[in-house]
């Protein structure tokens, strides 16, 4: 009597579905995953002009009047990267234009807008943050 070696066909089939129902899984959420991290190098310029916007506001205490200047940035055409298109400061309001984030929907070229409240017990900002899109998936939580 010899002993069997090797794998049967049928065992090989079972390995090859179950591969397969585990990339069929993987697969879309690895995809989300890339859409919102490139949407989270979106969200560190924002907060960058959050710093600016913040300091124009302790210097002159009022919202009015701060722009891209006064928050300290490059003009909004010039504050650009792969993602964002331009970012404008205008009255404080940061709002930030995407491009090419590939996500299959409207937010793939969402405006994302921070708008600042003057906080009268603390002398700081308060944010909210809001977004033209209407395919949020992918959108950051605190401009949903």
């Amino acid at each position: 009597m010899n002993a069997q070696k090797g794998f049967t066909l049928i065992e090989l089939m079972i390995v090859v579905a179950i591969i397969g129902i585990l990339a069929a899984i993987a697969l879309p959420a690895y995809q989300d995953y890339t859409k919102r991290a490139k949407m989270s190098e979106v969200v560190a310029f924002i907060a960058s002009a959050k710093t600016g916007v913040a300091e124009g506001y302790a210097d002159l205490n009022t919202l009015t009047g701060i722009d891209n200047a006064k928050a300290g940035l490059a003009a909004a055409t010039d504050i650009t990267s792969k993602y964002v298109e331009k970012m404008t400061v205008t009255d404080g309001v940061i709002t930030v234009d995407v491009q090419d984030i590939d996500a299959g929907c409207d937010a793939a070229t969402a405006a994302l807008t921070l708008t600042p409240t003057p906080n009268t017990t603390t002398g700081s900002l308060d944010w909210a943050g809001t977004s033209d899109a209407t395919c949020t998936k992918f959108v950051p939580a605190n401009f949903r």
